[in-house]
């Protein structure tokens, strides 16, 4: 299949570059803001907030660069600040400082970089105060809790000057690139339709009881800026997804990474229209997110992507567990892990690129972004357009019916109750402010 010399020029530059972008717009941090600090000979301070699960991964990821070193390991878990800060400080010259609450490093003027990888309802709030602090901000997805959380973490980022990025490594994964290279400069024609999916087999959380807090856990600072609940003894470390005071469901566990490929690859912002089919099916217990979520994003132009959620049934379309599929009037493209397939219009493969995945090449594209003042690949303002396709479809879900939408901000129209839940409610003292 021929293609436009836009792509072959396309393939001449690099992938990160290509999806910087796509995705920037006209927003540069000045020059002197980031490199105050971060010049090229100094190391940058990285301070690790939520160290359990995805935190350790990503405080073994940035000590391994060079330029980083993690001078604080935070967690209200004291276990998880013993291993990492254990693991981490192996690999550097000096162990890391060990808190319990994340604001002792935001404090310390050295600390150039804040990671926060603390469950949902800290994503925006730990955001915010890392601006208001002067720390650059990698906040792993969602990067909101809800809707008025992403509109306030783009407001933070732009009004301290600072580069926050979010942790979906899709963006800056060399064939995933490539593949949207394809789909932008019309390799597979108009692209009407973009189709995301993630299955999984999960097992039940039960019916939580009433206990004691365990020794090694701060429950009240766990809850942050969520009103306060008592302690269950199913609640932590990691079902809290399923509960909407603290988590967004598999929409926004999963759904995130898919929907974000989706909205890039179709080159869109926010949707006209939401409606959300499904509801929780397979367990009798606490979880009130759905397990059978099925959700169509209408967008202008004639475009359209559609979710769907199993969290019970581990096989997806042709036997895969995730994927995002692009539909043209000349053709397909299929992304599944890492890699893509492209496919004509009587579904012959054409051509196909493997790559890997992880989250080196991600987290290198923040730090270059950190000491240039770029925009990195998916900057807060493009992060909260895709997180903002979870909250959407979770409040239709919520509310049992189609909502309307404003393609200029993507804020639903006409439907107060539906607007009721575009926020929440904060703890007092907690609520977050730019």
């Amino acid at each position: 299949m021929s293609r436009p010399a836009t792509r072959r020029m396309f393939l001449k530059n690099s992938a990160a570059a290509a999806a910087t972008t796509w995705a920037a717009g006209s927003y540069f941090v000045s020059t002197a803001a980031a490199q105050q600090s971060t010049s090229p000979g100094e190391k940058l301070s990285v301070a690790v907030m939520g160290v359990n699960g995805r935190g350790s991964a990503l405080a073994n990821s940035f000590v391994s660069f060079p330029e980083c070193e993690i001078t604080y390991v935070c967690d209200v878990d004291e276990r998880a600040t013993d291993k990492v800060a254990s693991a981490v400080g192996g690999k550097q010259q000096r162990g890391p400082q060990k808190e319990v609450d994340f604001r002792k490093a935001l404090d310390d003027k050295s600390v150039d970089i804040l990671v926060c990888a603390a469950p949902n309802h800290w994503h925006a709030p730990a955001t915010i105060l890392g601006c208001a602090a002067g720390k650059h901000v990698y906040v792993e997805k969602p990067c909101s809790q809800t809707a008025e959380e992403g509109e306030l973490a783009v407001a933070a980022a732009r009004k301290h000057n600072r580069i926050v990025q979010m942790g979906n490594q899709r963006r800056t994964w060399p064939a995933v690139v490539e593949a949207i290279g394809i789909i932008r400069d019309g390799g597979i024609g108009k692209v009407h339709y973009a189709r995301t999916w993630y299955n999984n087999r999960r097992p039940s959380i039960g019916h939580g009881k009433p206990a004691d807090t365990p020794a090694w856990l701060n429950w009240s600072l766990w809850q942050g800026p969520a009103p306060e609940q008592p302690f269950v003894d199913n609640v932590v470390h990691y079902n809290w997804h399923w509960k909407w005071h603290w988590g967004n469901g598999e929409l926004g566990n999963n759904g995130i990474h898919a929907l974000d490929v989706a909205r890039w690859g179709l080159g869109v912002d926010f949707p006209t229209r939401v409606t959300s089919g499904g509801g929780k099916y397979r367990h009798d217990d606490d979880q009130e997110t759905p397990d059978t979520h099925l959700v169509t994003y209408n967008f202008p132009g004639n475009k359209s992507i559609s979710w769907e959620g199993l969290s019970w049934s581990p096989y997806g379309p042709g036997g895969t567990q995730f994927g995002i599929s692009f539909h043209g009037d000349e053709g397909s493209i299929l992304i599944d892990g890492s890699g893509y397939k492209q496919f004509d219009l009587r579904n012959k493969e054409v051509t196909s690129k493997t790559g890997d995945g992880g989250e080196r090449e991600h987290i290198g594209n923040f730090l270059a972004s950190v000491r240039s003042g770029k925009l990195p690949n998916s900057d807060i303002a493009e992060a909260h357009k895709s997180t903002l396709l979870c909250h959407l479809g979770n409040i239709a879900h919520r509310v049992n019916r189609v909502l309307t939408t404003s393609e200029k901000d993507g804020r639903i129209v006409g439907d107060d109750e539906a607007m009721g839940l575009w926020g929440r409610e904060y703890r007092k003292g907690w609520e977050p402010k730019v």
